[in-house]
Order: C-alpha cells, then sequence, then structure tokens
C-alpha cells in the first residue's frame, strides 16, 4: 500500500475544503428588509454582524413593486426577513418565499403601530385621525414616517436581533442606543421648526405623511382621491380650501405624477417639495418635512 500517495490524497482534500469555506461568518449571516429606511435601521443595530439586503430597489413604489428572481434568491438565503409591516405586496412576498423556506423567521417591525386610516381605529391623543388620507384600502402603511412609530420599529428589531444572536447582545445593545439617541434628536429638531411654521396644514399627492400629521398635530390633504387623479371640481375645492388654511407647502413624490402638485402650488402661491420618503437617509428627510413647513 503506498502510503504516501493516500497522505498526500487526504492533505489535498483538506485545502480542498477548507478553500471551500467562506472567507468569513458575515458574508454568509444575511437578513433582508422590505424599503431602504428599514435598511438605515437594522444595519445600524447589526454592525458588522449581518449583512442587511433590501428588496425593494431605490425609486420604485413599495406598493406595487415586482420582485426579481435574484431577490427573491437572496430573501431566501435570508436568516430572518423584516417586513415593514402594512404593505400588502410584502404579504405576496412571504407565501412566494415561505414555499422554499418555510423556516423563514419573520418579524413585522410595526407590530404595535395602529394603522390610519382604518375605521375601526382612532389614532392620536385627540381621538381624531388628522390625515384626511384617501387612496389606501385599510390605511397608510407608511408608518415609518413618524418619529413615534420609528421608535417603535426600531425597538421591534432590536429585540429580534436578540433573539437571532444573543451572543453579540452587548453590541447589538450600544447600536440600539445610539440609534434611539438620534431618533431622539430628531424629534427635538422637528418640534423646533413647526413650532415656526405659519400654517399646520399641507397637501401631499399621495397620502403618505398619516402618521407625521397625526403625531404632530397637523393636517394632510391628499391631492388623489380615492386612489386617482382629482377632477377638476375636487381640485378647485381643494386650492379654495389651501386658500383658507394659509398652506404654502406641497409635497410630491418621484412615484407619482407632479402636474396637478405643481398647479396647485402655483394656484396657491406656494412651493413644490421633492419628498423621498424611501430614502436611506430617515432623519434627514423627516428633518426636511419639518423644514419646509416652517418655510426655511
Amino acid at each position: 500500500m503506498n502510503y504516501k500517495y493516500i497522505i498526500l490524497t487526504l492533505f489535498s482534500c483538506l485545502l480542498f475544503l477548507n478553500g471551500c469555506k467562506p472567507a468569513g461568518n458575515n458574508k454568509t449571516k444575511t437578513l433582508s428588509v422590505t424599503i431602504d429606511p428599514q435598511k438605515y435601521f437594522l444595519g445600524t443595530i447589526v454592525g458588522d454582524h449581518y449583512n442587511v439586503n433590501c428588496i425593494v430597489p431605490s425609486g420604485a413604489n413599495p406598493e406595487s413593486a415586482d420582485f426579481s428572481p435574484s431577490q427573491m434568491m437572496s430573501l431566501d438565503k435570508s436568516a430572518a426577513y423584516f417586513k415593514i409591516g402594512y404593505l400588502g405586496i410584502e404579504n405576496t412576498l412571504i407565501d412566494k418565499v415561505t414555499k422554499s423556506n418555510p423556516y423563514l423567521k419573520v418579524i413585522d417591525c410595526s407590530e404595535g403601530i395602529k394603522q390610519i386610516g382604518d375605521p375601526h381605529i382612532h389614532c392620536g391623543e385627540d381621538g381624531h385621525d388628522h390625515s384626511h388620507a384617501h387612496g389606501h384600502a385599510g390605511g397608510d402603511p407608511h408608518t415609518w414616517s413618524s418619529v413615534k412609530s420609528a421608535r417603535i420599529i426600531v425597538e421591534n428589531m432590536y429585540k429580534a436581533i436578540l433573539e437571532l444572536d444573543k451572543e453579540n447582545e452587548a453590541d447589538y445593545t450600544a447600536n440600539y442606543e445610539k440609534l434611539t439617541t438620534e431618533v431622539n434628536k430628531t424629534d427635538s429638531i422637528i418640534k423646533s421648526y413647526l413650532a415656526k411654521a405659519p400654517s399646520k396644514s399641507f397637501i401631499i399627492y399621495h397620502p403618505a405623511l398619516s402618521y407625521f400629521a397625526d403625531e404632530y398635530g397637523l393636517t394632510q390633504y391628499s391631492i388623489e382621491h380615492e386612489g386617482k387623479n382629482p377632477s377638476p371640481s375636487q381640485l378647485k375645492e381643494l386650492i379654495d380650501k389651501a386658500k383658507a388654511e394659509g398652506v404654502k407647502t406641497v409635497f410630491i413624490q418621484q412615484e407619482f405624477d407632479t402636474k396637478n402638485a405643481e398647479t396647485i402650488a402655483e394656484a396657491i402661491g406656494g412651493k413644490t417639495i421633492p419628498l423621498n420618503l424611501l430614502s436611506y437617509n430617515w432623519s434627514d428627510e423627516m428633518i426636511k418635512i419639518a423644514k419646509a413647513l416652517a418655510n426655511e
């Protein structure tokens, strides 16, 4: 028996197997989220311990996005999926993925947040819904568009991560506390701007700021009516109401038509402000909204 040959063969096999090992655990540990603001929150909490994969590409509408095979594959390989909560498209996505990965852990980031727009739910401390939102069947899914909701989303993420990886709890806790401090600072800056706002009302094409309006006692007027472009009479009614209330801010979103928004802004002597609620820079976007309302 050629022992030298056997030893060389075994040694070669070991080298091959070692070379096939992942370069590091971080590259094999992936978490998935639906939108970029979640990616920012979760990425801040987990640091280098996990990669965070975002399902909806930048600029796409998360309420009607189509998912590519590569996106589905990335989700299928994830240790957990953090859904934002009230987007109907997420349920379709989960149904597809769980067929190939029935053990995928799904975390609802909006658990504990009352959905605004649901006729069975009264929102706000005064018991009123300040959103005047139309176009969302069952309610507004944009829960991340307020500081109060963001705190809940971040806490839900933090608790879920501790269940997934207790070993690195100290790192996660430090990152979570740092993120919470930033969220609280964002809240203070928003309040300072809103205190100077000449009007407590604003206009937006698609009613995506219901939670922001509810938290800070503002009134949101939606240009679209029940998910459709407004009629000439509805447009005139909105313009008259805006003039009466001194509204000067009209928010426009890149994924929706801006023509009616520009028409309204011109009619009321106001200005259009681009809005990107899907921005990775969540704090900057929230402050931008308050700054616009303060006319600064």
